[in-house]
Order: structure tokens, then C-alpha cells, then sequence
């Protein structure tokens, strides 16, 4: 049977708390009530299985009564009748051989029937290959209602990701997400895999092979249950001492996991700062750890099998010294007690086969507690139903008494109001942790205001689908992501409709890209991955810019779009993006000043409020906040060139 020896999940999460293994249990279960026809079906054919396999050793013992009646028979003299053949073994003084043949079959003078032996053989033979054939279709509806049910769970996973919101990633490793996403859900799909069919299978053998024990003899099934609360007590120990050492070995594991992401990810930066080593000592002390850990999970686990084939071996030895006795004495046939042993060694499989799968179990268990903490997650709040739209989209943005916190204990935006006409361009600036970025956030309703309201053209942002207030909006962050594909797709993936290619190059020629991408190998038919790899951080900007000029948005939103692009680039783009806000409402967070001094309003920010809004004119003649965050970069500028 195999066990969950090397198989690791990865760690808990910051909610980690203790597993709830019986009601975690019964949620899984529960998870297969569409499945239920298939199940059944699965039992129907795991009974007859069961059944035919139960009966088959008594099959057998006939078979070995027929040749040991035969060769007694054979050395009897023929003409005489069993009783008479017993009667004169009597006078002779072989009382004890004559009790020992009482319950034996024989005819004397008359060999083994070969005819006999062969028919029961192969009616043997039959009932096997129809057990096996049964337990092979159980084990391909099994299989059919694990992967369904993983399937489901798969998508109710991925439906949650989408209503969670940004602050549940905010707080969590992305490896961590995703390792409950792809690796518990293996996790139980295997588990259930091996071990469902195998324990409604060893559960049934069980109760079947305990009524035939008893109906061969209920003094021999009394002794063969003697070792089972042996085996309970062996099982629930080993267990217990495994299970914290698995919960440990899960926990390691992610925290090894979490470093290899993080050090693969930033793999360039380790190795310009000189930290291969740093980083080689903190794998060595995770990899120790994991190693300790996965060490004493399966040795505990490991030595569940010796212990019960030791308790296995006790019974099977009481059972031939007890049986052996009952054939001395005649009350049992030598066909009988090999059927039996046959049976105590099919009533202790199944019982070693649950105890081992306990542990495998405790692990799909374990993995099914982290999925289900994650669709248990708080989700962001629902979508009004039906939601307002304005009933033309003009741009009109506007923040009335806004306030908003991370934390409940730490205000970050305090009774912040604004007006942003339509057409309109906004710059937001300030140092960091000013709240810019996360002005843009509560725009985009990543997160929900805890104060006042935004309104879009006079409706509440909040009274709008989301869907319906970000379709108008086109977004560039200062962090690009792309996907694996071409690069005309990564464009074509800011358009919500078909495209077509002269649609995508003219976007990519409005941001400046069009000239880079015609280079490369196969122009706009170039494959890249997820990283990007082969091209620059740039022109990876540049890309993301493309692909917001293809969404043709009201809003457009630029959160330090052009900090990765060089200065007669950034001039170029500047003018692209001058010629596409007409008519749209635009936010541009910048820290070069230099990219925002046609923007009409400008707004300085400080520890969550405006503390001046204007034209670029305006602020530098009002010797501010502005001015003095304006002089500080000429000066640096000034001094970079020298």
C-alpha cells in the first residue's frame, strides 16, 4: 500500500491554526454529492467483489478435501463403506486418526476424482477473475469521481481568487497562494485516488471475511479477534506521534518553497549583491530542517506495517495451533482450517491496509483544511445587483470626503474631496507612502473607501459592477506583467473584443513600440514567456503602454508608466499620451517632475491628503511643497551632470 512517504505540501499561511481533521473530513466528503450515482455504482461492484473474493477460499478448502479424501480413500480397502473403514480403525486402537477422519469425505478403495479437483478449480478460477474484473471497474469509477470532484474544486478555487480582495494578496506570498491552488488540490486528488476504493474495499473485506470466519467456526473467528484491539491500540498510537510530524514536514516544506521562489525570481540581484552563499546557508538550514522533519514523519509512519504484520503474525499462529486441535479432534475438516488461515490473513490485510492509510489520509485531510481556509476567506463585497452605470461615460471623477485605512488603528487618507472634469489630466506626486498609489486603488475599487464616496459621472462608484467601472478604464503600472505568448497577443489582451493586427500595430505605434518590435526575429508574431525574456525592462513597458492604448478607455491611469524608459523615449511617449487623453480623464502618478508639467491639475500629497493642487506654473510660483520637491530633483539633475 503505498504511503505519503516524500509527498510535501507547502507551508501554512499566516492563518495557520490547528487541523480540524473530522470536520475538514466530512466537508471533503461532502464535496462528492454530485458524484453519488457513480458512487454507488462503485459500491455495488466494490460488494461483489468483495463477495466472490470472501467466498473463494472456501472454494479452495473444498478443492483440498477432494485430494486429501482421495488419498485417504486410496490407501483404504475398497468394498467397505466410511463408517465401517472408521469402525475398524476403532479396533485396531487408532481411535485419534479415525476422530481426526470422522469429518473427512472418503470413499475407500477410491482415489482422488481429478475431475472433481478441476471443476472446483476452475470454478475458482471464475470467481477470482470476476472479483478482479469487478474491482477493476470500481477502481475506474473511483478514479472517474475523484478527478470530477477535483475538477469542481479546481474551478470554485479559481472563482474565489477572483472575489478576493487585493488586500488578501496583499498579505500572503504569492507561492503560498498558489501552492493551494495547484499542489494541495493534487495533494487530494491523489490521496483520494489511492485511498477511497482501497478503504471502502479493506472496510468491506473486513465485515465479509468476519462472517465467513464464523460461519466455518465461531471458535476459531473468537480467537483471530483477539488481536484486534491490538491492532486498534498499535494504530492509534503510531498515529498520533506521526501526525504533528507531518503537520511540521508541511510547514518546512513551504517555507523551502517560498525561498527557492524568492531567490529563482530574484536570481540576477543575488547574484550582483554578492549573496550565493547568504543564500546557499539559508537553503542548507530549510533543507536540515525539512530533513528532520520528513525524517521522523515517515519513520513513525514507517514502522505502522512491521508492527501490524508482528500482530498479523500472532493471529495467524493462534489460529493453526487452535485449528490444528479442532482437526485432531475431528470437529473441523483440513479444508476447512486452510480456508480459515486463507481468511485470517484477508481479516489482517485489510486491517493493516486501514491503519497505513491513515497517515495518507491525514494528508489529503490536512491539504483540504488549507482549501478550505481559502474558499472560507472573507471575499471582497458583492457587486449591487443590478448595478447603475452612468448613462453617458464622460470621465467626470469625483471624491467626496474620502478617507480610507489599511489598518483600522493607522488613518492613511483623511476627508480627501477632489473634482476631475472630463478630458482632464491629474498628476499626483508626493514622496512615498504619501497615499498615491493607493489613491488609484480606491478608483480601481481594489479596495472599498471606509469614508465619503467616488462618484463616476454622478453614480457612486460603489452602486456599479465592477466589471463595468474598470471596462472604462485603462491602466500602466509601474510593475509590467505579461504572459506567454506573442507579442501581438500580449497587446491584443487590453482589448475586450476581437482585434485586428493593424489595430494592434497602430496602438503599438502610438506608444512607441512598433519600431523595437519590427526587430526583433518575428516581429509581432515573437514569443515570449511570462518573464519577458528577450527584451528589456523597457521595452516590456512599452508593451503594457501599447496594450492600454488598445483598450481606448475614458480614464487612463499611469502609475510611474515611463520610469522604466529612457528620457527621449519618455518625451516621445509624453506626446503619445497627450494626444490619447484628449477627451479622457487621466491620472498620472510621476516622480521625475519633468513628465507631468502640461498636466492641468496637479495634486501634492502628504501623509494621505492634498496639501497643494495647481498648474506646474502655479506651484513653483507658490514656493511650496511642489517647489521644494521640483528644486530637489534640478538640483540632483545638476549634480548628476557634473
Amino acid at each position: 500500500m503505498a504511503g505519503p512517504m516524500g509527498r510535501m505540501m507547502a507551508g501554512t499561511g499566516p492563518e495557520s491554526r490547528t487541523l480540524d481533521f473530522k470536520v475538514s473530513g466530512r466537508r471533503l466528503l461532502g464535496h462528492f454529492r454530485p458524484e453519488r450515482v457513480t458512487l454507488y455504482a462503485m459500491l455495488f461492484c466494490v460488494v461483489l467483489s468483495v463477495g466472490l473474493n470472501v467466498i473463494g477460499p472456501k472454494i479452495l478448502g473444498r478443492a483440498t478435501d477432494l485430494v486429501f479424501a482421495g488419498i485417504v480413500g486410496r490407501e483404504m480397502p475398497a468394498g467397505s463403506s466410511k463408517d465401517e473403514a472408521l469402525d475398524s480403525m476403532r479396533e485396531r486402537g487408532d481411535d485419534d486418526v479415525a476422530d481426526m477422519l470422522r469429518g473427512t469425505d472418503f470413499t475407500p478403495g477410491q482415489g482422488i476424482d481429478f475431475d472433481s479437483v478441476g471443476r472446483v478449480l476452475l470454478f475458482a478460477l471464475a470467481v477470482f477473475a470476476v472479483a478482479g474484473l469487478l474491482m477493476a471497474v470500481a477502481t475506474r469509477l473511483v478514479n472517474r469521481a475523484v478527478n470530477r470532484t477535483m475538477y469542481r474544486m479546481r474551478e470554485d478555487v479559481q472563482t474565489k481568487l477572483s472575489r478576493l480582495p487585493l488586500s488578501y494578496f496583499d498579505k500572503r506570498q504569492r507561492g503560498e497562494v498558489l501552492s493551494r491552488a495547484t499542489n494541495d488540490i493534487d495533494n487530494i486528488g491523489q490521496t483520494l485516488q489511492q485511498s477511497l476504493g482501497q478503504l471502502v474495499n479493506s472496510l468491506l473485506s473486513i465485515v465479509g471475511v468476519l462472517a465467513m470466519m464464523f460461519w466455518v467456526s465461531w471458535i476459531l473467528a473468537l480467537v483471530a479477534l483477539v488481536t484486534v484491539p491490538l491492532s486498534a491500540v498499535v494504530a492509534a498510537r503510531v498515529g498520533k506521534r506521526s501526525q504533528p510530524h507531518f503537520v511540521q514536514q508541511w510547514r518546512t516544506t513551504g517555507k523551502l518553497n517560498a525561498h527557492i521562489e524568492e531567490m529563482y525570481t530574484g536570481h540576477t540581484l543575488v547574484k550582483v549583491f554578492g549573496r550565493q552563499d547568504e543564500s546557499a546557508q539559508q537553503f542548507a538550514e530549510q533543507n536540515d530542517a525539512l530533513y528532520e522533519a520528513g525524517f521522523k514523519a515517515q519513520f513513525n509512519s514507517g514502522i505502522m506495517q512491521p508492527l501490524m504484520f508482528f500482530v498479523s503474525n500472532l493471529n495467524y499462529v493462534m489460529v493453526a495451533v487452535v485449528g490444528g486441535l479442532r482437526v485432531a479432534t475431528g470437529s473441523l475438516s483440513i479444508g476447512d482450517v486452510q480456508a480459515f488461515i486463507q481468511y485470517s490473513r484477508q481479516f489482517s490485510m485489510p486491517l493493516t491496509q486501514v491503519a497505513s492509510m491513515a497517515n495518507l489520509v491525514q494528508s489529503g485531510v490536512a491539504s483540504a483544511e488549507r482549501i478550505f481556509e481559502l474558499l472560507d476567506a472573507e471575499e471582497q463585497q458583492a457587486d449591487p445587483v443590478p448595478g447603475v452605470r452612468p448613462e453617458v461615460l464622460r470621465g467626470r471623477v469625483a471624491l467626496e470626503h474620502v478617507s480610507f485605512r489599511y489598518d483600522p488603528d493607522r488613518p492613511l487618507i483623511e476627508d480627501l474631496s477632489l473634482v476631475v472634469e472630463p478630458g482632464h489630466t491629474v498628476a499626483i506626486v508626493g514622496p512615498t507612502g504619501a497615499g498615491k498609489t493607493t489613491l488609484v486603488n480606491l478608483l480601481m475599487r481594489f479596495y472599498d473607501v471606509t469614508g465619503g464616496r467616488i462618484t463616476l459621472d454622478g453614480v457612486d462608484i460603489a452602486r456599479m459592477s465592477r466589471d463595468e467601472l474598470r471596462t472604462g478604464i485603462g491602466m500602466v503600472l509601474q510593475d509590467t506583467w505579461l504572459f506567454g505568448g506573442t507579442i501581438a497577443e500580449n497587446i491584443a489582451y487590453g482589448a475586450a473584443r476581437e482585434v485586428t493586427r493593424g489595430e494592434i500595430e497602430e496602438a503599438a505605434r502610438a506608444a512607441h513600440a512598433d519600431r523595437f518590435i519590427r526587430t526583433l526575429p518575428d516581429g509581432y508574431d515573437t514569443v515570449i514567456d511570462g518573464e519577458g525574456s528577450g527584451v528589456s525592462t523597457g521595452e516590456k513597458q512599452l508593451i503594457t503602454i501599447a496594450r492600454a492604448f488598445l483598450s481606448d478607455p475614458v480614464i487612463l491611469v499611469l502609475d510611474e508608466a515611463t520610469s522604466s524608459v529612457d528620457t527621449r523615449t519618455e518625451v516621445l511617449i509624453q506626446k503619445a499620451m497627450a494626444k490619447l487623453a484628449h477627451g479622457r480623464t487621466s491620472f498620472v502618478i510621476a516622480h521625475r517632475l519633468s513628465t507631468i508639467r502640461d498636466a492641468d491639475t496637479i495634486l501634492v500629497m502628504e501623509n494621505g491628503a492634498i496639501v497643494e493642487q495647481g498648474t506646474h506654473t502655479d506651484l513653483l510660483t507658490a514656493d511650496g511643497a511642489y517647489a521644494r520637491l521640483y528644486k530637489a530633483q534640478f538640483v540632483q539633475a545638476v549634480a548628476e551632470v557634473d
